[in-house]
């Protein structure tokens, strides 16, 4: 069955960096559009960033422009986040999710990972 695990979450200062990692168990991350998502206590799941199998990346929260980027290595069959310059208000549970095509809505994406937690406090 195809997991995705994610890794990399953490507690980081206002300013600082982190990248988190989705790995793939079986299908290749080369073939299908890898997305980044993340849910704030309280609030609803938001789309952060997708990486399609072919074309450009697209950024669903202005709130990342400039200061988050995703790649992928598919040697590794892995999707990357690097987040930079975070912000309390980053402070979320980060989901990796693959489906056929880069779209902003939950059902878009068959298969999730399980979460890992990022804080931004000082």
């Amino acid at each position: 069955q195809l997991m995705l695990v994610e890794s990399g979450g953490g507690l980081v200062q206002p300013g600082g960096s982190l990248s988190l990692s989705c790995r793939s168990s079986e299908l290749s991350v080369d073939y299908y559009a890898i997305a980044w998502f993340r849910q704030a206590p309280g609030k609803e799941r938001e789309g952060v960033l997708c990486i399609p199998s072919r074309g450009t990346t697209v950024t669903y929260q202005d709130s990342v422009k400039g200061r988050f980027t995703i790649s992928r290595d598919i040697a590794k069959n892995t999707v990357y986040l690097q987040m930079n310059s975070l912000k309390p208000e980053d402070t979320a549970v980060y989901y990796c999710a693959l489906g056929l095509r880069c779209a902003n809505g939950l059902s878009e994406y068959s298969y999730w990972g399980q979460g890992t937690p990022v804080t931004v406090s000082s």
